[in-house]
């Protein structure tokens, strides 16, 4: 045993950590997760004119170095100058290079309905696509549950992604509820259910489904039956949330016992993560019992921390795992 474990230390990666300043608390996590991970700096500094100067600490200590950059793509403004970064560390003739971005922003904008519609998920992938290649060759690309699969056909040659998904993460905790044996599965339409259901084939499955009744759009039970169970709301990501609140409604109505919800990107613009509350005790008309997400949006985790029915997965061991790849 001893000496498997000592094999398996010995082959490990040893990797150079840089991140973004939002990113700080998530790339300390991950640095504890790990011997071999050491994290670096960068010196982010703006000129009078708002551009930013930037500096990599160190650049010559890297050489020869596995590297990655922990990155947030959190707003527009943030994009250019951590880009300028990804698209510097590569040079640095570093053995490798790695980025992880847990969130990809513009998954959502990934196809057009009418002449005219940009497509931003193409667009961003295509700058990605692009970043220098190292000694060691194309870039890895780390991102968890982006929100359509047919994305990875949106990059190019020059990069790999590599994709993750937060949902090992919501099954150890599910495993740890005191009622794990009563839990029951809920995708809030069918783009959810085609995503997650394979990796959640063993909880009984209900599915909402989304219709349209003159200008409104209403959620509806399309299968499964939520009676007495503690049913757990999937998806990949929350906006506004108003389709989680009109799923939980319907699932109160015909009769859940408790309802949690999972998102692995919590975005919640303008303060949209306070419509949810927690149920009181069980009263799932009421709220929820848990609302889990990752730690994939930081501006997100700082606003919910401390506050129920707010949980945070971090994504800590699994970024570690995938730097080791």
């Amino acid at each position: 045993m001893a000496s498997s474990m000592d094999h398996s230390i010995k082959n490990s990666k040893r990797v150079c950590l840089f991140y973004c300043s939002e990113m700080k608390d998530l790339a300390e996590r991950i640095a504890s997760e790990s011997d071999s991970i050491e994290l670096r700096g960068i010196t982010w500094r703006t000129f009078e004119d708002g551009f930013p100067n930037l500096f990599i600490s160190n650049a010559h200590g890297i050489r020869g170095q596995h590297v990655a950059f922990l990155a947030s793509f959190s707003s527009p403004g943030v994009i250019f100058e951590q880009l300028s970064i990804i698209y510097a560390l590569p040079k640095l003739f570093v053995s490798s290079f790695t980025l992880v971005l847990p969130f990809f922003p513009t998954g959502t904008f990934e196809r057009m309905e009418e002449e005219g519609d940009v497509a931003t998920a193409f667009t961003l992938a295509r700058i990605l696509s692009n970043i220098p290649i190292s000694r060691g060759g194309p870039t890895s690309l780390v991102i968890f549950d982006i929100h359509a699969l047919q994305e990875r056909f949106y990059f190019g040659e020059n990069i790999l992604p590599c994709f993750e998904s937060g949902i090992p993460l919501l099954l150890n905790r599910l495993q740890r509820l005191p009622d794990s044996d009563n839990i029951a599965i809920a995708f809030p339409d069918d783009g959810a259910w085609k995503r997650f259901h394979k990796q959640l084939q063993h909880f009984p499955t209900i599915v909402c489904i989304k219709v349209r009744e003159g200008d409104q759009r209403i959620v509806r039970l399309k299968e499964g039956d939520p009676k007495g169970r503690h049913v757990v709301i999937v998806d990949d990501l929350v906006q506004s949330g108003g389709t989680l609140l009109e799923c939980q409604k319907v699932l109160a109505k015909h009769g859940a016992a408790k309802i949690s919800a999972y998102v692995t990107h919590g975005i919640f613009p303008n303060s949209t993560w306070e419509r949810f509350k927690h149920d009181g005790g069980g009263n799932p008309e009421n709220g929820m019992t848990y609302f889990w997400i990752t730690d994939s949006c930081p501006r997100t985790i700082k606003q919910v921390k401390n506050k129920s029915p707010f949980e945070v997965l971090s994504l800590a061991a699994p970024i570690a795992a995938a730097l080791q790849v």
